[in-house]
Order: structure tokens, then sequence, then C-alpha cells
């Protein structure tokens, strides 16, 4: 693979053993749909361990054995990559970058994100927002990504809004990270600008540790994509910004309740797809109603029927992506038995002790956090939380086991 920048626009091309459909750190196939994307607002100057790690988020999956880069790396940067993925970065010259002091928020506006602004309210956040690519057909046009950034910028907060069309690089359906990471371009070619030494994301405590999205249902301490020891850490560390995970211990049932009593409440999205509030007919719609009504302690409020295709799944048995927070609203909201959810309800048998574990954070995770920042978190977590006890935490740890 070779990378090249000229400005915010990375051009890349593929080597011989590189690949069109490549695999995302979980495993999802990704297919390349185009050689370049760009991501607007960034300085011309940032540190090459930064403009290559920009890089990376977008091209990992295509890449097989090496990356040449425009400009040269760190050793410590290309030992990152050699370490992580067995690939052979170049040209190496130069120092590394220096970890800055400043905790930014990589921030969407969903109640994970909201939930780690509230709890580092100094913090300044960073909100990337998908523009149109301009030679790849927009087959998602329904994606407000214009409502989301025109909330962030509602926040009050210390905001910089970065433009970006990388997730039309993927011939998907719709538009779609390359990775995870990805998200995280736009905040890293402003580090130095912001004087960043650690990125915060909104990834929860089914991300982090109990195998969300598209894993396996398990407890993955080494989750490679979100473990700041796995690889990703190690490369973001490496160009001296630390992966940061605020809310890495505690359940989407806590980050909705912290961002529903937070200052952040009216801005806050977690629909892609509605204009004046949630669409309330989309599968995130639904997913997360069941989440806040469960909060709230109120029946189900959706105009979703189990016909619907966004509900089909939860017609059949488990697994579901997910589940732990499935138990969780399925144990807690009244009357679920007639909802969309009552087969899941009835298959789980879910009570609200079995998954009361999930009202608390799992002390592990604040172990991952920076020296820097870890005591901000944990007070707050220990004020408004509380913490497992040793029963609660076994049963994340014995996750799907």
């Amino acid at each position: 693979m070779r990378a090249s920048w000229s400005g915010g626009e990375l051009t890349f091309r593929l080597d011989p053993e590189d690949e069109l459909t490549g695999h995302a750190s979980d495993g999802h196939p990704i297919k390349l749909r185009t050689n370049s994307c760009t991501i607007g607002g960034i300085p011309g100057d940032a540190h090459p361990d930064l403009y290559a790690v920009a890089a990376w988020t977008v091209v990992a999956p295509w890449t097989r054995r090496r990356i040449t880069f425009d400009r040269p790396v760190s050793a410590e940067l290309a030992g990152a990559l050699a370490d992580g993925w067995g690939i052979e970065a170049g040209p190496v010259a130069g120092p590394p970058r220096s970890a800055g002091r400043t905790l930014a928020i990589s921030y969407s506006g969903g109640a994970d994100s909201v939930a780690a602004a509230t709890m580092l309210p100094e913090a300044p956040v960073v909100h990337l927002r998908r523009v149109p690519h301009p030679r790849v057909p927009n087959r998602w046009s329904h994606y407000r990504s214009d409502i989301l950034a025109k909330l962030a910028a509602q926040t009050g907060r210390e905001l910089t809004t970065v433009t970006s069309d990388l997730e039309y690089t993927l011939a998907e359906p719709r538009p779609g990270y390359p990775e995870h990471h990805a998200v995280a371009a736009g905040a890293l070619l402003n580090a130095d600008r912001l004087d960043l030494g650690g990125l915060a994301f909104g990834y929860e405590l089914g991300s982090r540790w109990l195998g969300g999205g598209r894993y396996l249902l398990r407890y993955t301490p080494d989750n490679p994509m979100w473990s700041p020891h796995g690889r990703w850490g190690r490369l973001f560390a490496a160009a001296g910004v630390h992966i940061v995970l605020p809310v890495g211990g505690v359940s989407e049932a806590v980050t909705m309740r912290i961002a529903l009593n937070s200052d952040l409440k009216d801005q806050l999205r977690w629909c892609l797809r509605g204009t004046g509030g949630p669409c309330r007919t989309c599968g995130k719609c639904l997913y997360k109603e069941l989440i806040q009504a469960a909060v709230e302690g109120r029946p189900l409020d959706t105009p979703i029927t189990p016909d619907r295709p966004v509900a089909r799944k939860w017609q059949k048995p488990p697994p579901y992506g997910g589940q732990e927070m499935i138990e969780y609203g399925c144990a807690r909201v009244p009357g679920i038995e007639d909802t969309v959810f009552g087969a899941a309800a009835r298959h789980l048998g879910a009570t609200e002790e079995s998954t009361r574990w999930l009202d608390h954070c799992y002390p592990k995770a604040l172990e991952e956090i920076p020296e820097a920042w870890r005591g901000q978190i944990e007070r707050y977590l220990a004020a408004e939380v509380g913490f497992m006890s040793a029963d609660e935490a076994r049963r994340v740890e014995e996750w799907g086991s």
C-alpha cells in the first residue's frame, strides 16, 4: 500500500499483494470502492506520525505486507505497525510525537459520547461530519449528518468540526468506517493544534468487554479494537494520543441515564435519520427506546410492530447483538410481553436481580485509563454510579462462557 497526502486529501494505491476485499479488526469483510478520500479543516503541519495513523485507520483492511507513506515516520510508529499487524512501514526517520496534555472527546452526540462529555465537562470535543464524495454516489442520503453537526454546535463546548468523505471508501450498500477508529482521523490530524495526549471515545461496557457489535458474545479482555493495550491502543500511543474510554466500564443503561440527566440532554441524538427528532422507525431508535424506557421505568413507546424488518431479529431466539441490554430492558419495561420484544423476553427470562450488575461500573475498566485523567473519571463514577461487587464483576468475566 502506498499512501500520500495532499492537503487534506488522502490518496492510496494498492500493492500487488493487497486485496480489494479485506477485513476490519472485528473480522467484518470490507470491500474497497475508491482510492481517495478527504478530511477538511485540518492544519497542514501535523506531525508525520499523525498523518500515518490517520491514513492507517482508512487503509488497514486492505493492506497485507507493507505501507509506504509520503513522509517519514518515527521508528516507534513503524514498530507499532510491525508489532500489531506484521506490516513493514516506511520510510523511517525523525523523532516520535510527544504526547500532549489535553484529553479531547470524539463526539457523535449519542448517549455514550454525551455521557463521556458529562464526565469531562472541560474537555474539548471533536466531531467528524460526513460529506459527499466527489466520485462515489451517496446511497444513504437519509443520513442527516447536517443535523448531528448542528446539535454538536449547540453544546456550548469547545468544538472542532472536521468534514470527511472517508466513509465512501467502502463498496457497501451504505457508507461506513473502514475501521471504527477512522472516526478519529480528524482528531488525530488536529492533535498538535489541540495539544492532545488522549482521545476519549464513547465505547461502553458492551463494546469494550462483552463482545458487542459484530463480535461473538463473550468476555473480551483483549478486545482487538478497544483495549488500550491492544494493537490499536499501542499505535495511537506511539503517535502520542492515548485511547481513553471514560464509559468503558458502564452499560448503555448507565450512559443513557447520565445523558438524560446532563446539561446536554437537549442536544442528545442517537438517530441518524430524524430531522426534528429521532425518526422512531429505524432499528437504532427501537434499541435505544428499549433502554430509555427501562431507565425511566415506563412502557415501550414505538410505532414499530413485530412484522417490520427492523424487528424480525427480536422474534427469533438469542443470541442478540447487545444482548446484555436486551436482557436489561426486557427485565424492566412494564408490559414487555405484549411488545415487539415479547418473544425475546420469553427466551431470555431476565429479571431485575439478574441484570442489576449493569447498573454499576466494572472496576477493571478504570485501570485502563491513563493516570492523568483517571482520578477525575473515578471520582465521577464513585459519586454517580458506584462500582460492581466481586460477584457482579464475575458476571462480566463469565459473559458468554
